[in-house]
């Protein structure tokens, strides 16, 4: 293990240079109003500001009306088109697994015919594969407690590993996407078991994928020293995997890959950014808040049948006297959907399945009594420009905590599933190129007269 970087001491020279730094960076919040400035690119009802076109995801969460307006209505995700919960009740029907046949439907805008899906899903089992000692040399050397920084490190590692890392041609960037995608379960999986051996004196155990597993089946192989899981187990991850694919070119990674795409730069430095951007709490960690929200509500609620106490409770978390005093009900609330998120809906039925199998209803029927009670608790106490539903946070954290995935690996999980949308959002950039992605910021600083060293006070 390499030595650690030894904290310097705070001194009151440093802190007073920060008061300094505070000072001269604060913005007036008036002046956002004044210059009409769409803070986080959204206006005032939530919807997000036009700044590109696609033919990837699509969210459905208005109507629009003959006179012009919208309504809310509930929401529906699309893939290229298709309609998401009509493609899971699709795989739900021939009984088998559709996250890979979901990235090829992503990568190339149409959905494979069975010849086509064989291919594709061998080529995917060939690539699942990483460069001979990289876990040794990489993922062993001073491994992270985050994996997510874990992940990006192995990204930007394996450009030293690609002798065409800086071709960005069409060809050997859809290579390169290719490969992450197979390779991004391995990165996350093998990541956490060296974390676990250095940080929690852990046996360090690693499987090699079987090419005849899927995705999710070959997370569960390699995660689980036993290399057993149920079938309901890996359906339910393979459609966790579906639901996280992908959701449009506005949100914060997916722009992300937009961006760094558009200044011509490579394919591993793309990733990397944006997995950076996905594992804010903001982003793909609000499902391990969510969790954790809920593991205090459960001590601090005595009876979760009682819907006056956790009423109580939720506006004691809206009010910053519960949990981590944030002021938020994590899970709860999105950007763009307003009445309903589908992907919380077509998680639902499966959670109560896998809560009965894992005895665990009790708690199941506490998440949809907070679901069911909290909109009307966030209307009391808030001023709403829309509705709020739970969103797929809500119920993902609580279905890893039934698949027995460590906390570590929630955030892991939206990227092995995103990697393919953003995949597919970088080749769209590229296909169609325009110019660097650089929006306008208007300085409001007031303009001030050189003063020379010797008469600074």
């Amino acid at each position: 293990m390499r030595e650690k970087i030894v904290p310097v001491e705070v001194t009151p020279e440093m802190f007073n240079m920060l008061e300094i730094c505070k000072r001269n960076k604060q913005i007036d919040p008036e002046l956002y109003k004044k210059y009409d400035v769409k803070r986080g690119l959204r206006d005032i009802n939530g919807k997000g500001v036009l700044a590109g076109l696609t033919e990837i995801g699509e969210i459905h969460a208005y109507n629009t009306l003959p006179d012009g307006t919208s309504e809310p209505c509930d929401g529906k995700l699309f893939y290229h088109g298709y309609n998401v919960e009509d493609l899971i009740a699709g795989f739900i029907k021939d009984k088998r697994f559709g996250f890979e046949e979901v990235t090829y439907l992503l990568m190339f805008g149409e959905l494979p015919n069975k010849k086509q899906l064989d291919i594709f899903t061998t080529t995917l089992a060939k690539l699942r594969t990483i460069p001979p000692s990289f876990v040794r040399d990489i993922i062993m050397q001073a491994p992270s407690k985050d994996m997510m920084n874990a992940l990006s490190r192995s990204v930007l590692t394996l450009y030293a590993y690609d002798d065409k890392a800086d071709d960005i041609s069409l060809p050997n960037v859809l290579r390169q996407c290719l490969q992450l995608i197979a390779q991004f379960p391995l990165l996350a999986v093998y990541g956490y078991q060296a974390f676990k051996y250095y940080h929690e004196n852990a046996s360090f155990i690693v499987h090699a994928p079987k090419p005849e597993l899927s995705t999710a089946e070959n997370i569960l192989h390699m995660l689980r020293s036993d290399s057993k899981y149920t079938p309901l187990e890996a359906k339910i991850l393979d459609l966790a995997l579906i639901l996280h694919a992908e959701h449009g070119g506005g949100n914060n990674s997916t722009f992300t890959t937009h961006v760094v795409t558009s200044s011509g730069t490579d394919t591993y430095s793309t990733v990397a950014a944006s997995l950076g951007a996905l594992k804010g709490p903001k982003h793909g960690g609000a499902n391990i808040k969510v969790t954790q929200m809920f593991e205090d509500m459960k001590k601090n609620i005595k009876n979760w049948n009682d819907d006056k106490e956790i009423k109580q409770y939720l506006s004691d978390l809206l009010n910053k006297k519960a949990f981590d005093k944030s002021g938020l009900i994590y899970g709860m609330g999105h950007a763009v959907y307003s009445l309903s998120d589908p992907r919380a809906n077509v998680f639902k039925a499966f959670v109560e399945s896998l809560s009965k199998e894992k005895g665990r209803e009790d708690e199941f029927h506490l998440y949809s009594k907070v679901e069911k009670l909290a909109p009307s608790v966030i209307a009391k106490e808030r001023k709403m420009y829309k509705g709020v539903s739970a969103n797929v946070d809500f119920y993902s954290g609580f279905v890893y905590s039934m698949l027995d995935l460590p906390m570590e690996l929630y955030t892991p999980m939206f990227a092995i599933a995103r990697i393919s949308g953003w995949s597919a959002h970088r080749i769209e950039e590229l296909v169609n190129p325009g110019k660097i992605i650089r929006p306008a910021y208007k300085s409001v600083a007031e303009h001030k007269e050189y003063v020379p060293l010797s008469e600074r006070k």
